[in-house]
């Protein structure tokens, strides 16, 4: 629609005309991306902003069941991650792999993210659907800082996944002894 190509492009007036004027703000394109998708996508935070004073949907997923917060996860972008929870995102969306924004901001190693998304309240111990937590994530990756992240917010060391395995079989298992 006119308000996707405006909010991709940053066309601010635009948007701003378009939502004044009633247009519908929760259309999707193709991709099943509505306009404040498509903002985010393309981090332009003032359309973000304008879109959510109008009543955007923050909530609404695209075709992998990914949500506006989700998007801003790999981005990275703190600043609309943060637009989004104001405007009430569910913080611990999953899509349809059962990744949750935190588990996508530990996959893509997006420690500033992460450290935010915690801060904010996401669940630390959140499963997909495999019952990976973002702690077995990390531990794939030998992620040692974002490891100790996990940590300190109490993540399960204990917890095993539908095979059986703990974060620590995983660290192990890639070569993280």
């Amino acid at each position: 629609t006119p308000l996707h190509l405006a909010c991709a492009n940053g066309h601010v007036e635009v948007v701003t005309y378009l939502v004044e004027n009633e247009c519908k703000l929760n259309l999707f394109d193709n991709d099943n991306r509505s306009p404040l998708m498509k903002a985010v996508q393309c981090q332009q935070e003032k359309c973000v902003s304008v879109l959510l004073e109008h009543g955007a949907d923050p909530n609404l997923a695209d075709a992998d069941g990914n949500t506006a917060l989700h998007l801003a996860v790999l981005s990275p972008n703190t600043s609309i991650a943060g637009l989004l929870l104001e405007h009430n995102a569910n913080i611990d969306a999953q899509n349809k792999e059962g990744y949750t924004p935190l588990s996508l901001a530990v996959s893509e190693q997006h420690e500033e993210v992460i450290e935010f998304l915690l801060k904010k309240g996401a669940d630390v111990h959140a499963r997909d659907q495999c019952e990976r937590t973002p702690l077995m994530t990390a531990a794939s990756g030998g992620e040692l800082n974002l490891i100790k992240v996990l940590l300190r917010y109490g993540a399960d060391v204990s917890h095993k996944d539908t095979n059986g395995w703990t974060a620590e079989d995983y660290a192990v298992i890639n070569g993280y002894s």
